[in-house]
């Protein structure tokens, strides 16, 4: 368990907090490109670590990420129209360009250059992996873009969408990096109501591709070994289950920081899923999911499914709110409850979802009973933690100036149980932290 001043400074990301700080010296998604489709279209809200920004695409195809709020008198720039490379506010026409500079006053004597004396609040913005991504740190730390595998591949090969979460960003997170819990949350079984429930009989796969075999070890071993490394860029956290002979079932999770995690169960040759936390508020976040395949482009049929929810990734409305949800308690069915899963929840994603949203806004860490399946959760909390408490003493964190030690991969293999962690990352991924580079196939962006 952790002390309520320490869960205090794990959770809060505003301005001027510790993780907040942490948070802000890495690049971090805003909004799916998707969401800006055309040059001085609809400009957007957003709220990211508690900070209200504007971003709006111009007319030159350039995004740009500002302060929400006209200088003037304090009107909100959303209102404003989105013209030759600048937003202008509908109050007095003051008009503001990417960067947060006024280049438009028409208030003012143009003899009195008052215009280049303004300047909002603006963020350093790329495109990447059809994501839009800012960086709202010291322009002197910023860091390069972290190399996501699925951004340096081809749009072909990669999925990208995002869903909103009501609860804090680091509960959500941690689920991600907990390779234990898919033994209840997640497994389906089948079973008449009047019948004793044995599911090392009865499991049905909730997730396509996985087989059997793999179905039938995480049902028959609840309680994984877990195993953690650490990397240039975050944390490795496998766990390993009994397969009943003389093998070890491993299912391997990525940490990168500060709030990326990768999901742990895909096989040589399938695609990889992936989610990143950002906080919107202390009290809610977006996750953003995607899949990717290092090895071909995705089938119309594979985006189909995650559009209907799959995965890490949620079936969502087109404001990315999830079908299932809080609001109308994840449409759960306790016939399907007493018969096929343990939740009577439908999707992955939502499962996850309803679990960490039960936790409440912020998840009360000092009434936790920690046990053997939470080193993972564990090691991931002193890590930021520690890392936020020396960027307050002076020293930035090392993972932003490894960026390009990000193309990692997570994944699921069969092994012998003679193997430690290293050999098995060495089996399965050719290098012990997973890391396999750049792809020879680059991104077109």
């Amino acid at each position: 368990m952790l002390r309520a001043e320490d869960n205090k400074f794990l959770t809060e990301a505003g301005p001027g907090t510790g993780m907040g700080e942490l948070l802000r010296r890495f690049w971090i998604p805003v909004l799916l490109s998707e969401e800006l489709p055309e040059p001085d279209g609809e400009p957007k809200k957003i709220t990211v670590l508690g900070e209200e920004l504007l971003a709006f695409r111009d007319t030159r195809g350039v995004v740009g990420v500002i302060d929400q709020y006209c200088p003037h008198r304090g009107a909100n720039l959303w209102l404003g129209r989105n013209e030759e490379c600048g937003i202008r506010c509908v109050y007095h026409g003051w008009k503001f360009n990417t960067d947060g500079r006024c280049v438009d006053m028409p208030t003012s004597y143009p003899d009195l250059n008052a215009k280049d004396l303004i300047r909002i609040k603006s963020y350093p913005v790329r495109e990447w992996g059809e994501m839009i991504w800012a960086y709202m740190g010291p322009i002197e730390a910023m860091p390069e873009l972290p190399d996501l595998e699925m951004a340096l591949l081809p749009a072909s090969h990669r999925y990208v969408s995002k869903k909103w979460q009501d609860c804090n960003w680091v509960q959500a997170l941690e689920g991600s990096i907990d390779t234990a819990h898919f033994t209840f949350a997640h497994l389906s079984f089948d079973k008449e109501e009047n019948e004793i429930l044995d599911i090392k009989k009865h499991f049905v796969n909730p997730i396509a591709r996985m087989s059997s075999d793999h179905m039938r070890w995480i049902a028959e071993d609840p309680r994984p070994v877990i195993k953690i490394s650490s990397h240039e860029a975050g944390l490795t956290i496998a766990g390993g289950r009994l397969t009943g002979g003389d093998s070890i079932y491993w299912r391997i999770a990525q940490f990168l920081m500060p709030f990326h995690a990768y999901a742990p169960s895909a096989m040589p040759g399938e695609s990889i899923f992936g989610q990143t936390f950002v906080p919107v508020t202390d009290t809610n976040c977006w996750i953003y999911t995607y899949a990717w395949n290092p090895e071909r482009p995705l089938s119309q049929a594979e985006r189909d499914a995650y559009d209907r929810g799959n995965g890490v990734i949620a079936e969502v409305d087109d404001n990315y709110v999830p079908l299932r949800h809080k609001g109308n308690d994840y449409l759960i069915d306790r016939k399907l409850q007493k018969t096929r899963s343990y939740t009577g929840i439908k999707g992955v994603s939502e499962q996850d979802a309803a679990v960490q949203d039960s936790q409440g806004p912020i998840a009360d860490r000092t009434r936790e009973h920690l046990g053997p399946t939470d080193l993972g959760i564990m090691h991931f909390r002193k890590v930021v933690m520690d890392l936020a408490r020396a960027l307050q003493q002076g020293e930035p964190p090392p993972q932003a100036a490894h960026q390009d030690r990000y193309a990692v991969r997570s994944g699921a293999c069969v092994t012998s149980k003679s193997k430690d962690l290293p050999a098995v990352m060495l089996e399965r991924f050719g290098d012990v932290a997973g890391f396999v580079g750049r792809p020879r196939i680059a991104a077109a962006e």
